[in-house]
């Protein structure tokens, strides 16, 4: 007679999940803000909204993953800084539309939970909300046989801000000889990384392990260094001071997210020479032979984000980003769109 079958033979410990949801309440506790309500475990996470100082509060959300990065945390088996990344790309893309990041949720499936491993990434995922001074509020954690390799998972981080109407920063009044600063990268932060794979472990043949000279580092550790989180030093950029436009320096680069906030009649004049570049990127320009213009295009370049302010303001934007311990630059200025020109992005 056949034997009788449970979930925990096709590969799914029901118990184990179990036990991991107390684990992940002891973290997202940390975690919590005023508006929090109820526990990690019910079927939604709650949220009491604050809207007594706003006139027409809006929530503004946002969603992304990690990317191929999490390539890197599988090699290292080091797990505890891919959930900064993870909440940093959607709390970034929050923070540049001027919304205080309020909570955040996850998404973590992998082929068999490994107790030490989740704990590791909800840890990591715990310790970027207290940086976005967000809460934890929920998740899902997805035990999925034979859907991924070994040893492997896959990330997805929501995270939902709110702003007042007015508040809203949207790049309506950057005008012409506004200049442009910039905010240095922590390092690679979650972009590019598929050409970063076929650079350093291809072509050089190097392991997360090799001491890279260049890095005075293992290969490794400078590759998993988390992404910046730029949400409170911008609410603090905007509290008095006329912060026209915001840009997150994510996929496309530079010029491409900045083109993004501004309007349709402008251009930009970007410095090439204005900011400190990390050496991280040096290293992988000269090892993969990759032109400038595709290392514009596809990675940061040590400038994680951008504020675009009145000339006036320049220095007092600086000093503020300065006393937050904020590196930061001016690295352009708002220029006249080219007459007929598709690029509105020009480099000197």
């Amino acid at each position: 007679m056949n034997k009788s079958l449970t979930y925990g033979d096709a590969g799914v410990d029901l118990d184990k999940a179990d036990q991991l949801v107390q684990s992940i309440k002891r973290i997202a506790q940390k975690t919590r803000v005023p508006g929090v309500m109820g526990e990690i475990g019910g079927f939604g996470g709650l949220f009491s909204l604050n809207i007594s100082n706003m006139e027409n509060p809006v929530l503004v959300s946002a969603t992304d993953g990690v990317g191929t990065k999490l390539k890197i945390a599988f090699m290292m088996d080091t797990h505890d800084t891919v959930g900064i990344d993870l909440v940093a790309m959607s709390v970034n893309d929050i923070a540049v539309q001027g919304a205080k990041p309020l909570f955040f949720l996850d998404y973590l499936a992998t082929g068999k939970i490994d107790d030490d491993t989740v704990t590791q990434i909800i840890s990591g995922i715990g310790e970027g909300c207290r940086q976005a001074h967000c809460a934890l509020i929920g998740g899902e954690t997805a035990e999925m046989p034979g859907f991924y390799a070994q040893g492997e998972y896959d990330l997805a981080g929501f995270a939902v801000g709110m702003v007042d109407n007015s508040k809203i920063v949207d790049g309506s009044e950057i005008r012409v000889g506004h200049q442009i600063v910039g905010i240095a990268s922590s390092g690679l932060h979650s972009n590019g990384f598929s050409l970063v794979r076929k650079i350093c472990f291809e072509r050089l043949q190097l392991t997360v392990e090799s001491h890279v000279p260049e890095l005075a580092s293992t290969l490794g550790e400078v590759l998993l260094t988390p992404t910046r989180i730029y949400s409170e030093p911008i609410q603090q950029l905007m509290r008095g001071l006329p912060v026209r436009g915001l840009a997150h320096i994510t996929g496309g680069g530079i010029a491409n997210n900045i083109l993004r906030i501004i309007p349709k009649a402008c251009g930009i004049r970007l410095f090439r020479k204005s900011w400190e570049v990390l050496p991280v990127f040096t290293f992988l320009q000269q090892a993969g032979n990759v032109d400038d213009q595709e290392m514009l295009r596809v990675f940061n370049n040590g400038i994680g984000a951008v504020a675009v302010v009145p000339e006036k303001a320049t220095q007092d934007v600086l000093a503020r980003l300065s006393g937050m311990n904020e590196k930061a630059f001016v690295i352009g200025e708002i220029i006249e769109r080219p007459t007929g020109d598709d690029d509105r992005s020009v480099w000197q």
